[in-house]
């Protein structure tokens, strides 16, 4: 069962509570730009395998190119998709492709508006608490690189994601 999201990681400097030396406040430079890497993730819920693929603008073009990861990712096996109502999901051109492919890709909407039932959420506010609270990123590429280090640490450590997948869901239950 794979799940599947998108999100926009922007440059934004996000504040969290930090440690720091008692009467210093913690200075975190800014250009003043709005730069962002937008994502489809997917996450397995059974496997913890996490993995995101970059998106210019999430049209049907680029959702198109992440059920092609999946399959190739899943080759020989069927792929149970469960994801949102997003309008690039519903489009009209998508249709012959989910009927080409209904053998090896089974999909399942969630209700609208229901963010609390899809992992890929838990795994995106990882994702900004490591990649972007109380940090500067100068430029897109910066953004991209910090997003690609923490997915690698998440395929060394697939424990983890599942281990956040896990307690996120029954802190919610």
């Amino acid at each position: 069962m794979i799940y599947e999201d998108e999100s926009r990681i922007r440059a934004y400097q996000v504040l969290h509570a930090t440690w720091n030396e008692r009467g210093k406040q913690r200075y975190i430079p800014t250009y003043g730009h709005h730069a962002y890497v937008g994502l489809f993730g997917m996450v397995n819920v059974h496997t913890g395998d996490f993995f995101c693929q970059p998106a210019s603008q999430y049209k049907t073009a680029d959702f198109h190119r992440v059920l092609m990861t999946i399959l190739e990712r899943y080759e020989g096996k069927r792929a149970i998709l469960i994801m949102d109502n997003a309008r690039s999901h519903k489009a009209e051109e998508m249709q012959p492709f989910f009927e080409a492919n209904r053998e090896r890709l089974f999909c399942i909407d969630l209700p609208p508006y229901s963010p609390t039932l899809n992992p890929v959420e838990r795994m995106w506010k990882w994702l900004k608490e490591v990649v972007i609270a109380n940090r500067f990123h100068p430029t897109q590429a910066s953004i991209a690189q910090a997003i690609d280090d923490f997915t690698h640490y998440i395929e060394e450590n697939l424990e983890r994601g599942l281990s956040r997948i896990a307690n996120a869901h029954l802190s919610n239950s």
